[in-house]
């Protein structure tokens, strides 16, 4: 009996050892591997600090030359401010994208762990079913006659108690390990598609740069460097924007579009988020100061913000995109540049104007305060529209009453397609906006 129980004893250590090779070692590595990523994952994020300054410096120097005068000199200035502004950008999403790829290491490793846990808590559970379910066979009386002495039967009873007890906690273990592991998993995944965002926003900013270089060279071109042409560029502009503005409202007018007022969201400020980083108003909606010279309607049908071409713009809600779209893919039609439209579950719609470049497509559902886009403005730069200068045109609507329509009584913009609402769906922005 005595040889029996020693064999027993040899046999267990050695499933000790191979469980300790097979689990725990590899746990160990996984571990310094882990650690590593750690130690990388602060390094990143030291070297994002003074990638974050730069743009917070670059920045500044955007909105300084963006108050400037109007002039061809302070738009080229501008031009080439934002274009650093945005290689500073650049850097800063490829360092997140870094960090971002370091913690999918690390999630994978967690996971790993997770795994290799499980697998280890099934087999001593495995291990454990089979001793008990072999003692299970054997009659106490057998144990009995077989056995040098009564104590050594009620010692291996009572290891084997212990040992259900052990069965009882590696269950439990087991049920812990997994949902831990499903935690990881989850986490893997939303980090997954947050890398997949962020390189959608590089790849975005790199065409914003694109652009802001090509607009530059438009901009000196047409003007053949002088100031005098640059200025009867943003007289024209101005007048484009009346032709449109007129054209729109006479439609507009027509619609006579019944809402249903039940369906429309009560104002309340915070029901939306601002679209920008740095709010700074400078056309409220409604009748202001200057909407009775600058609209046919005589008031402003959303609000601008003061944005740098190329400042990342934010969903100001939960919602789906509508549709998308730039009136400056037509020559002559100006309007709204390029645009997007987002339908929210609140009765809501809301239009993002005068973009230097959008990042979603229609049908995408896009969360509140993710980047959909960059501001632009610049007058001649490619989706602009009809802005005189850098910034973004924010519309709010009772879906209801809009919808995406050919423009076709419009006198340059017939083939265009855009938001168009009955007078009575314009809504003020600011009225859902946070409190300033």
């Amino acid at each position: 009996m005595n040889l029996f129980l020693e064999s027993k004893k040899l046999s267990s250590f050695f499933k000790y050892v191979t469980l300790v090779s097979i689990v725990v070692l590899p746990q160990l590595v996984l571990a310094a591997d882990s650690n590593m990523l750690s130690l990388q994952i602060e390094e990143v994020k030291r070297e994002r600090e003074t990638l974050l300054e730069e743009q917070r410096r670059l920045q500044a120097e955007l909105e300084k030359v963006n108050a400037e005068s109007r002039t061809l000199g302070t738009a080229v200035k501008s031009l080439d401010t934002a274009r650093k502004k945005l290689a500073a950008d650049i850097k800063v999403t490829q360092s997140k994208i870094a960090v971002t790829d370091l913690n999918i290491k690390q999630l994978t490793n967690s996971v790993t762990t997770a795994e290799r846990r499980i697998g280890a808590h099934q087999k001593a559970i495995g291990s454990a079913i089979v001793v008990l379910f072999q003692y299970d066979l054997r009659p106490l009386l057998l144990d009995l006659l077989a056995s040098a002495s009564f104590s050594d039967v009620w010692r291996d009873r009572t290891q084997i108690e212990g040992l259900s007890a052990k069965l009882d906690n590696e269950v439990k273990n087991l049920q812990e390990t997994k949902i831990a592991l499903n935690v990881e998993k989850e986490r893997k995944e939303r980090t997954k598609q947050e890398i997949l965002s962020l390189q959608n926003q590089l790849s975005g900013q790199k065409k914003v740069v694109e652009e802001n270089k090509l607009a530059k060279e438009r901009l000196l071109a047409e003007t053949e460097s002088k100031e005098a042409l640059y200025q009867e560029m943003l007289r024209e502009n101005l007048e484009r924007q009346r032709q449109s503005e007129e054209d729109l409202f006479k439609l507009e007018s027509e619609l006579g579009i019944t809402l249903d007022p039940t369906l429309i969201p009560n104002t309340r400020p915070g029901i939306l988020s601002w679209p920008l980083d740095k709010v700074y108003i400078t056309q409220r909606f409604g009748r202001t100061a200057g909407s009775a010279r600058l609209y046919a309607s005589g008031s402003h049908n959303g609000a601008d913000f003061r944005a740098a071409q190329g400042t990342r713009i934010f969903a100001m809600l939960d919602g789906v995109v509508e549709g998308t779209g730039n009136t400056d893919e037509q020559k002559g039609c100006y309007s709204y540049g390029r645009w997007i439209l987002l339908r929210h579950p609140n009765g809501l719609s809301s239009i993002y104007a005068h973009l230097s470049g959008s990042l979603v497509q229609k049908g995408q559902s896009v969360k509140t305060g993710e980047v959909i886009g960059y501001s632009g403005g610049t007058p001649r730069v490619f989706g602009s529209g009809y802005s005189t200068g850098p910034h973004l045109h924010i519309g709010l609507f009772a879906s209801q009453g809009v919808a995406i329509r050919q423009f076709i009584t419009s006198k340059n913009c017939k083939q265009v397609y855009i938001p168009i609402a009955d007078i009575k769906a314009y809504l003020d922005p600011l009225a859902y906006l946070p409190s300033i």
